[in-house]
């Protein structure tokens, strides 16, 4: 029971974007469209999942004064992987989150993860922890992308639900990600509230 709960806490108790306020440089960033927060919430999940299993299994071998710079020279690794199979294979993903990929690097939810679970737990439990945050972060990212790409172009992964002509630009642009943000943040503190 216990893997499972840490498999879930990044669904809901403690996803990173909608409880913990966790990585919101990309989570504001790249949310223009449910296609962009999707793939970076996938690219952040692989990185989050494989550098916390590697994490694991190689931490009694750390010594504690290269201990974080291990961790991100671990997670870099990743990182490279991710950006160069994305430049490869999805090279209209990769063009459109730019920079917001190299900065998985320095995400806060990944290597705090790694510092708080991965170099205290063994390997399955932090694969169970890395893939439940990361998904939970994907799912917040699609969720927040959905949303801001339906209110600001009509449009639900690219495909056109309302002509664009009724959108409200504001939500496509940089202020209209904090709006978004702000109220999906507040509708699921008051669905907390309800239930």
């Amino acid at each position: 029971m216990n893997q499972w709960n840490n498999f879930s806490k990044g669904f809901f108790k403690e996803n990173a974007v909608f409880t913990l306020l966790l990585g919101m440089c990309p989570t504001l960033g790249v949310t223009s469209s449910a296609i962009n927060g999707l793939g970076m919430g996938l690219a952040t999940a692989f990185v989050l999942t494989m550098s916390n299993i590697v994490i694991a299994l190689i931490k009694d071998l750390i010594p504690d004064k290269v201990r974080i710079p291990s961790f991100i020279v671990v997670i870099a690794t990743f990182v490279t992987i991710v950006e160069m199979l994305m430049q490869a294979y999805l090279p209209s993903l990769f063009e459109s989150l730019g920079l917001f990929i190299p900065l998985i690097v320095v995400n806060c939810i990944v290597l705090g993860r790694a510092e708080a679970f991965a170099s205290k737990n063994n390997a399955i439990s932090s694969m169970l922890d890395g893939l439940g945050m990361g998904l939970g972060f994907a799912m917040a990212l699609t969720i927040l992308g959905t949303f801001r790409e339906f209110l600001g172009s009509g449009k639900i992964f690219n495909m056109t639900i309302f002509p664009e002509d009724y959108g409200m630009l504001v939500f496509v642009l940089a202020p209209g990600a904090f709006i978004a943000l702000g109220y999906l943040i507040a509708f699921i503190n008051n669905m907390k509230k309800t239930a």
